[in-house]
């Protein structure tokens, strides 16, 4: 009788008996991606960034990625999972997930543990006002740094997570966004555009020596992105499967196009090609790329790239020599444009009927390409106008707060790091 009973019970669909938990697959790729987004903004940015800057000022750049990486985390806990992810409305998330209110070791998101997509998520949250600070790098008080980097990540990145990644509007008109097109990068680039302005430029901008102070570590920096980036756009999958290996193929290939595509045209504007621009060139193609990693093939993965690479060229050339905006380290040109052209390109090569360029379909109801451009522009303005608004306002605010957004003449031209930290990044 036991016998018979167990060929019984073998017999019968595995599902009978299935329990519901995490896939380790899944899990073991969204830990190790996780671990590669934090490693994205410390020390992948912070180098990148702190490279970048004059000497007297290095410390102060790694000092307020840092800083705004720890104040990110504890926001994304207090509230930021909760208001991004949890039903709420079309606008905004509601409070029932408040310090993880509920969910347990045990509780699930899709295939994998809750507190891991939590985590997860919570490097994006860290990375985007990080990278906002290349815009107003050098010449902005600490207090007013951390003050604006994390109600803004309050204000703009929670909302615009919502509507595109937590079941807001933006996701019902089916909206592309594989990784963060327009939740990251327009976000950050937008909103440095707007600090740049607003604060004004740096003392010397457009007469005096400018450059960056260490090229090797900017590189350094640089090569910890690209690696981290596979985490980023291969990582939004939430899966261990063929959409995540597809995002990390079409990742590195617009990387590499976009650099020689900024190297080559730097090589004919100038006549050498430099480091920073092949470096540069990296980073637009990894941010245009991002938008549409999950949605493409790599023969649109390359033509994103080489289009990101000429594109922010030349956006960087006219916001800086044309406009003179100085945009400290580029953050709009690279990764505002780069986030803009991106979502827009996803909505063009996601379409099945492309041939060798065709992509994996539309979005939500959209039928064709102009069904899903449309709603790829809807999305890029309705983001756009709105972290402009809500930065704008917000900078005028902390302005009067911290009794100005920027040092005054004297400490700029000390440097920011003995000035607000009392300390040298280099005693040679």
């Amino acid at each position: 009788m036991r016998n018979w009973l167990l060929a019984v019970a073998l017999l019968l669909p595995c599902s009978a008996f299935a329990q519901e938990t995490a896939d380790s697959g899944d899990t073991a790729w969204i830990l190790t991606s996780t671990a590669l987004v934090l490693f994205m903004t410390l020390p992948g940015l912070s180098f990148f960034y702190g490279g970048l800057v004059r000497s007297k000022n290095v410390l102060s750049v790694l000092m307020q990625c840092f800083a705004i990486a720890c104040g990110a985390s504890l926001i994304w806990l207090i509230a930021g999972y909760s208001l991004a992810f949890t039903e709420g409305n079309s606008f905004i998330g509601d409070l029932s997930k408040v310090f993880l209110d509920g969910v347990t070791k045990e509780s699930l998101s899709g295939t994998i543990p809750e507190p891991l997509f939590f985590m997860f998520q919570l490097t994006f949250a860290v990375i985007t006002p990080a990278l906002m600070v290349g815009g107003f790098a050098e010449r902005m008080k600490f207090s007013s740094v951390l003050i604006f980097a994390l109600v803004w990540l309050v204000l703009v990145y929670l909302p615009v997570c919502h509507w595109v990644w937590g079941g807001g509007w933006l996701a019902e008109m089916g909206l592309l966004d594989f990784a963060g097109g327009t939740v990251v990068h327009i976000t950050a680039g937008v909103g440095a555009l707007v600090a740049a302005l607003v604060i004004g430029n740096r003392n010397g901008y457009g007469s005096a020596s400018l450059i960056p102070h260490n090229l090797t570590m900017t590189v350094g920096g640089a090569g910890m992105l690209w690696v981290g980036w596979f985490g980023f756009n291969g990582g939004s999958a939430v899966a261990a499967n063929g959409d995540a290996s597809m995002a990390m193929l079409v990742t590195h290939i617009s990387a590499a196009a976009g650099s020689l595509a900024w190297m080559t045209l730097e090589w004919l504007k100038y006549g050498k090609p430099s480091v920073l621009g092949i470096v540069t060139g990296m980073v637009a193609g990894l941010g245009t790329i991002t938008p549409a990693s999950g949605f493409v093939s790599p023969a649109a993965g390359l033509v994103i790239g080489l289009s990101a690479g000429v594109i922010c060229f030349y956006c960087t050339v006219l916001i800086k020599q044309k406009w003179k905006i100085d945009d400290s380290l580029d953050v709009f040109p690279v990764h505002g444009v780069g986030g803009i052209l991106g979502t827009l390109l996803a909505g063009v090569f996601c379409s099945p009927d492309l041939g060798l360029f065709s992509g994996y379909g539309f979005g939500g109801d959209n039928a064709s390409i102009g069904d899903q451009v449309t709603v790829q522009i809807i999305g890029i303005v309705s983001v756009f106008v709105y972290t402009a608004v809500v930065s704008w306002i917000l900078l005028k605010v902390v302005s009067v707060l911290t009794k100005g957004l920027r040092v005054d003449t004297e400490t700029e031209h000390q440097g920011l790091d003995i000035s607000s930290h009392d300390e040298r990044g280099y005693n040679l």
